[in-house]
């Protein structure tokens, strides 16, 4: 009989190994799997930046951020009329994109529980938004505002065009940032005497701001490159921005015009402006990471 046990508990302790040794390996060839996943992610990203970088790094000097761009076939020059344009247009639509979006999130989140059919098609129509090809908001703003001169090809066409395009990645990542916030976080500044908004604008909304500016920045790195509304809407201009309600120059129309030319100095300021477009993306990821850590 006891020999009989030790048996059985040997056997028990053999199918414990054995399972734990299927186990391990398991988890080994997973994580594997995921690393490798990490790096095919990784890698076209990382050529992208090695191929832009090395044709387009030649060309940074100082003439390329203060002087306009040259006639075709010209040497010289610059983009600083594009990196200016960019940088108007970008800030017109996160000035309009930016409150609306939060505002219709807060909405979902906080307020709109009472009636969830409408929040369902809120969030399906926001959802069908974030699906639209750029051009089709380009094709929009061109009918709304360009077609009627209201006020025709400008800077602020442009910027209503790519703020389209913001909502929907505004409204989706404010609208998951204030549900993460626990719950007991609202019943706490309820239970000191806060009215519903004060507990929202005060409490809720400050608790969910690192999200909330990831999201701003990943709908900012997508309207800085779009080409497409911004040919229908703001067009492009060889001067210096003239005010909002004219047509301006912009980093990803500029890539566009000049890489289709058939002039060396011309595709060559296309390269450095696509690099400078990746660096102007690179450097508000890293801003918004540097600020979400703090908070």
């Amino acid at each position: 009989m006891l020999a009989n046990f030790s048996m059985d508990n040997f056997n028990s302790q053999s199918l414990k190994i054995n399972k734990a040794s299927r186990r391990s390996l398991f988890n080994a060839i997973m994580t594997g799997l995921s690393a490798a996943c990490i790096l095919t992610a990784l890698v076209p990203l990382a050529l992208v930046l090695f191929y832009v970088t090395v044709n387009g790094f030649n060309r940074l000097d100082l003439d390329l951020f203060t002087q306009l761009p040259p006639a075709p076939g010209l040497q010289g020059g610059g983009i600083a009329n594009a990196i200016a344009g960019t940088l108007i247009v970008v800030a017109i639509a996160t000035l309009i994109a930016v409150p609306i979006g939060v505002m219709c999130a807060i909405w979902l989140a906080e307020f709109g529980g009472d009636d969830t059919s409408i929040d369902e098609w809120v969030r399906f129509g926001v959802n069908i938004l974030a699906g639209v090809p750029s051009i089709i908001s380009g094709v929009f703003i061109y009918g709304l505002m360009v077609k009627p001169a209201l006020p025709g090809y400008s800077a602020l066409a442009g910027g209503v065009a790519l703020a389209v395009l913001m909502l929907p990645t505004i409204i989706r990542t404010t609208d998951e940032a204030l549900k993460i916030v626990p719950q007991d976080i609202r019943w706490a500044a309820l239970g000191v005497g806060a009215s519903k908004y004060q507990m929202v604008l005060k409490v809720v909304l400050p608790a969910a701001v690192p999200a909330i500016l990831t999201g701003v920045t990943l709908a900012v790195a997508r309207a800085a490159g779009e080409t497409a509304p911004l040919i229908f809407t703001a067009l492009f201009s060889p001067f210096w921005p003239n005010g909002i309600t004219n047509p301006i120059a912009s980093l990803a129309v500029l890539v566009y015009n000049f890489a289709t030319l058939p002039f060396k100095p011309q595709q060559e300021l296309a390269w450095a402006a696509s690099l400078i477009l990746v660096l102007l993306v690179l450097a508000s990821s890293i801003t918004a990471r540097l600020v979400t850590r703090k908070r």
